[in-house]
């Protein structure tokens, strides 16, 4: 299996099939037109090749020639660096920051209500309510800009489009006061790079 793109760049990289992270990574590589060979481990089956690369054996593991690297954001960086069109980082400092910390606060604050995610003290059923709530009580800003915060389409829609397609197999069905969410994920799942970032597991979530 190989990521939608044209250009030939020896990148493999190591995914879960179902995993947040994973899914992030192909869909940044799908948005930007970067081919790669995926090679699809089970979570927690990690076998002797990519150890050697990641003797934590996590998904995703990304390798391109000798470089090795490992945790979303990393690689994620590496990418945006890498191949830097189209980019997904404003140039001027000071928006890079704030880019960065709005990408700080949708992992520290929604990703971390996941009822999937690592270490989640809650319930399920709590976690996926207060995901909920929270995403509606700031529908708004999904409203004010075309894309997440920006003019152009960033790093933040690469880690809100996967969060936002697994909302149904969270068991999470938004209100109408969360339209502007509603409307944003629609945009966002219409893309032709999130369609192609899909592993066939992702494609089988229910969606109403």
């Amino acid at each position: 299996m190989t990521a939608s793109g044209h250009r030939h760049s020896g990148i493999v990289l190591y995914s879960d099939a179902s995993s947040i992270d994973s899914h992030r990574v192909r869909l940044v590589l799908a948005e930007k037109d970067i081919q790669a060979e995926i090679e699809t481990v089970p979570a927690g089956q990690a076998d002797e090749a990519l150890l050697q690369l990641n003797p934590q054996g996590s998904l995703p593991t990304l390798l391109d020639r000798d470089l090795a690297l490992y945790d979303a954001r990393v690689i994620i960086d590496y990418l945006d660096e890498r191949y830097p069109h189209p980019p997904l980082m404003p140039v001027d400092p000071v928006s890079r920051a704030r880019i960065r910390l709005a990408q700080y606060r949708i992992e520290s604050d929604w990703y971390s209500l996941r009822p999937d995610a690592n270490g989640q003290s809650l319930t399920p059923r709590r976690a996926a309510a207060r995901l909920g709530e929270s995403l509606t009580a700031t529908s708004e800003v999904f409203a004010a800009m075309p894309f997440f915060f920006s003019e152009e389409y960033s790093i933040l829609d690469a880690t809100l489009a996967p969060l936002l397609w697994r909302l149904p197999a969270y068991g999470i069905v938004l209100p109408s006061a969360a339209a502007p969410v509603l409307h944003y994920a629609e945009r966002m799942f219409a893309r032709p790079g999130f369609q192609a970032s899909l592993s066939d597991a992702e494609r089988k979530l229910e969606h109403s």
